[in-house]
């Protein structure tokens, strides 16, 4: 029952993790890989906002997924 319970969370988190990427907006533009130029104007700027929400939850999930996937393998080993 609780690798059950596992696989279903790992499902869930792994879904999460690939929205969250996906909401993410690209710090690239098209226009610099057809030109190859490259602005460093804006290089060093904080990230602030729902950007650094997302950066956060991206790091949270991915160590989750991990974490899960490591205790699903163990679980089914045994």
């Amino acid at each position: 029952m609780t690798t059950f319970i596992i696989d279903i969370f790992v499902a869930i988190v792994s879904i999460l993790l690939i929205v969250i990427v996906m909401l993410q907006a690209s710090k690239d533009d098209i226009n610099d890989a057809f030109n190859g130029s490259k602005s460093e104007l804006f290089k060093d700027q904080k990230v602030r906002g729902i950007e650094l929400f997302m950066q956060r939850a991206t790091i949270v999930l991915a160590v989750l997924f991990v974490v899960l996937v490591i205790a699903s393998i163990l679980i089914h080993k045994a």
